[in-house]
């Protein structure tokens, strides 16, 4: 894709200031202060499973957004390799990632602060993954939590399903990745990546750095229906997640249908009281204060009147972002153009270090 030749200029002086300085710099009463910005690189992925929820918004968008401007590389990838692990339409997946793409745009991801590509568009990906696949066990992989899980699920599982922890090692590794966002359940597939940054390394010398988690601190969603388990698309409730482009009605009508309680009092419990709970997280969440805020807040309110207050904080929060994904959904030209350059970009990383990895290991 051709990028303006204004936005190739902000690109290049970026890069060139990035390089020299490595730091911001930020004026306060007439003095300069300098705040360092972490050298190091930041990956993380999302699968094209179409327009995110709002647990995906709360609990790893916000953060992606806010990573942008705290490290100096940054690389978000819609992965569609890990999406065929289950059967998909192919036209539907055509759409979910240009769906992802036009979401994470609209919550804030800035193409020219971060890498958004398509990840099987590099296909770099797959040739390190099998590399990989061959230094890792197969108990190792055995091991990870959500293999057991979703097998059982099916009572059998695909090989694609089995190792995909190994391209999701890959993922990461490619690029050299120092930082990974990831939630708790996610931790020991980033192990794995860790494991396996170290065993190439004693066999084939020092290359890969280990790359260390970043955990959110923003509490897992909960369905709307079910406070017991958190928020999903493929919930068979419709009244239990909330799409970002849920219209306000909607979301008005999903969080009074909200399971809570027999209590009147707003409180924070999540043991004793998880519906309630989880509205009462939602509402800190959307608002972006402090639990004990919104309970103070909420003071004299039954949950009937509190389920408006939340339903209101968060029509304010993603009215915005539901515009803004309508408005680039209507322009696919532009999604499909702008995951083109940002493949472009993406392999330009990925492919001096898989030339190296080829070599190290023996192919050339």
């Amino acid at each position: 894709m051709a990028l303006p030749i204004r936005s190739k200029a902000r690109s290049f002086f970026r890069f060139i200031l990035r390089d020299r300085l490595r730091t911001r710099r930020f004026c306060a009463g007439g003095s300069a202060k300098v705040q360092e910005v972490p050298v190091g690189r930041v990956f993380s992925g999302i699968q094209p499973t179409g327009v995110p929820h709002l647990g995906n918004f709360l609990g790893a968008l916000q953060s992606w957004v806010a990573l942008q401007g705290q490290y100096d590389s940054v690389l978000y990838s819609i992965v569609d390799l890990h999406s065929i692990t289950q059967p998909q339409d192919p036209r539907l997946l055509r759409q979910n990632v240009l769906d992802m793409a036009a979401s994470l745009l609209a919550c804030g991801i800035d193409p020219e602060r971060s890498i958004l590509f398509q990840q099987s568009q590099v296909s770099e990906h797959a040739e390190l993954s099998w590399i990989l696949g061959c230094l890792t066990s197969m108990p190792r992989l055995r091991h990870l939590p959500q293999w057991k899980m979703k097998s059982k699920q099916k009572n059998e599982g695909s090989v694609g399903l089995y190792t995909y922890p190994v391209l999701q090692a890959a993922d990461i590794l490619l690029y050299k990745s120092t930082h990974v966002p990831v939630g708790e359940d996610q931790v020991q597939h980033l192990e794995l990546a860790q494991d396996l940054a170290r065993i190439f390394n004693k066999q084939f010398g020092e290359f890969f750095p280990e790359p260390r988690a970043l955990l959110s601190s923003t509490r897992k969603v909960k369905s709307l229906r079910d406070p017991s388990s958190k928020m999903s698309k493929s919930d068979p409730q419709n009244l239990a997640t909330i799409s970002l482009t849920d219209s306000p009605d909607d979301i008005v009508f999903k969080i009074r249908r909200a399971v809570t309680d027999f209590t009147s009092e707003v409180t924070f419990d999540p043991e004793g009281r998880p519906g309630v709970s989880n509205l009462v997280s939602v509402h800190a969440a959307v608002s972006g204060q402090t639990v004990e805020g919104v309970v103070r807040q909420a003071r004299g309110l039954d949950t009937g009147q509190y389920k408006q207050v939340v339903a209101e904080a968060v029509v304010q929060r993603l009215e915005p972002l539901r515009r803004e994904i309508l408005r680039l959904r209507a322009d696919r030209g532009y999604l499909e153009s702008l995951l083109v350059h940002g493949a472009r970009r993406a392999r330009a990383l990925a492919s001096p270090v898989l030339i190296e990895v080829r070599r190290l290991v023996g192919f050339c």
